[in-house]
């Protein structure tokens, strides 16, 4: 009779029990996830669109309020749960009517809110108010998490490190050194024990030696010395009072590169004085917060690897504990710091050196000397300031006379001395002594 292997029929019941339960669990997470994302929808009306009321929202509220923090007024997440839709209608349209109605609510927030009165939007219709609503219930997203792609995880292959090849060549030279040395001992040893004389070679004048007796070598090495010594000692003293490349830590942070360069802020509006005056004017708090009452942090995408968002949103914070700002009262405690800002660019005292007349006259731009301001994160001093350098660029840059009729003449006259078209400040006396010191 043939013999049957008998196969246990346990481990198929086990590997279907775990095949069942896995996909009836599934099942079960994927029902579990769809509630949830259904008692996490919240209520809107039939046909309401977030994406326009966005639109609406950043064009007519985003003013005063943010969605998830106080700003002038009130956060405006899940307000539709805290008031009625109608109530919210009435508000939107014309709160102070509301407010003089009497109506308890109303006078409330206004009260609470340091009886700031808000815009009416009576042009905004009723289905408007539906999509700005749908935006507000819009859920606060999750900080993205970084997850590192294949690209970018470190290589795990079985390749060979560099540091092993590079150790393994460093044990075969080595060992190649030993190996001469073993068999130039064991040639000598050889050539004795065979009676051979090994020549030996004739020893020279030591350089050094022969270096002492020459006079001339001596003369022309310390006059070599001496003229050396000169010119570096000359290219250092030079040096002094040099600052190029200057670049302090502030107290606070701030990035020209997002001010100036991503938000395309104009130099003049923070330094307004290098328009009519001599300096160019350290901002006084005040004008920050004209932006930053409305702005407690900064977007996500303007965050580099260096600096994170968390970073810039501190540097913010510390803003507001100097001008003594309470975000969530919107008001000022009266509990300043002072700022004790540090000095980039500095002048010495004997040189004259007016903004107005450059920036505003000469119409010269910030980047001409203080260099691409608008990509620093940090702000350093870029050109070297000295007195060569600004006479070069006098030299070099022709005067704008166009529109300006007190210089017509002069410059006619400059014209016809000089043979050219256009005269530079070097020939309107740009280069004369008393021009920059007095």
């Amino acid at each position: 009779m043939k013999e049957v292997k008998y196969r246990s029929s346990l481990p198929r019941i086990i590997f279907f029990s775990v095949a069942f339960l896995l996909t009836f669990t599934t099942q079960l997470i994927a029902q579990d996830g769809a509630a949830l994302a259904e008692t996490e929808e919240v209520a809107q009306e039939p046909g309401a669109n977030a994406e326009n009321g966005e639109r609406l929202f950043k064009a007519n509220c985003a003013a005063c309020h943010r969605l998830y923090q106080r700003a002038t007024g009130p956060a405006l997440y899940n307000v539709t749960e805290k008031y009625e839709r109608e109530w919210l209608y009435k508000w939107i349209r014309n709160s102070q009517e509301l407010i003089a109605s009497g109506d308890a609510q109303a006078i409330a927030i206004w009260e609470e809110y340091n009886k700031t009165a808000m815009n009416s939007f009576e042009g905004l219709s009723n289905a408007q108010i539906d999509d700005i609503l749908a935006y507000t219930d819009t859920p606060k997203p999750e900080p993205a998490v970084a997850v590192a792609t294949a690209a970018e995880a470190p290589a795990t292959g079985g390749g060979v490190s560099n540091n092993i090849i590079l150790g393994l060549l460093a044990v075969v030279f080595l060992m190649l050194i030993a190996v001469l040395f073993l068999v130039n001992r064991t040639l000598r040893q050889f050539a004795t024990q065979q009676g051979i004389e090994m020549p030996e070679e004739e020893k020279g004048t030591p350089i050094w030696k022969a270096f002492l007796e020459n006079q001339f070598l001596i003369l022309v090495t310390v006059i070599g010395l001496l003229l050396g010594g000169a010119y570096f000692a000359y290219g250092w003293m030079m040096q002094i009072g040099v600052d190029q490349g200057y670049m302090p830590i502030q107290p606070i942070h701030y990035s020209h590169r997002i001010h100036a360069g991503v938000n395309q802020i104009e130099c003049k509006y923070c330094h307004s004085s290098a328009r009519v005056s001599k300096h160019s004017g350290i901002p006084s708090l005040n004008v920050c917060m004209n932006c930053h009452k409305q702005i407690q942090e900064v977007a996500a995408e303007t965050a580099t690897e260096e600096y994170s968002k968390d970073f810039y949103d501190k540097e913010i914070q510390k803003l507001y504990k100097a001008v003594g700002w309470d975000a969530a009262t919107q008001s000022y405690t009266g509990e300043e710091q002072a700022v004790e800002w540090i000095r980039i660019h500095n002048l010495p005292d004997f040189a004259y050196f007016n903004h107005a007349q450059h920036v505003t006259v000469g119409q010269i731009e910030c980047q001409k000397c203080h260099g691409p301001v608008e990509e620093m994160e940090i702000m350093y001093q870029h050109s070297s300031l000295t007195m060569g350098w600004c006479i070069n660029c006098h030299r070099e840059t022709n005067v704008a006379m166009e529109g300006n009729e007190y210089y017509d003449k002069i410059h006619e006259q400059l014209a016809q001395k000089y043979g050219v078209e256009k005269v530079t400040a070097a020939q309107m006396g740009g280069i004369e002594c008393g021009k920059c010191h007095y």
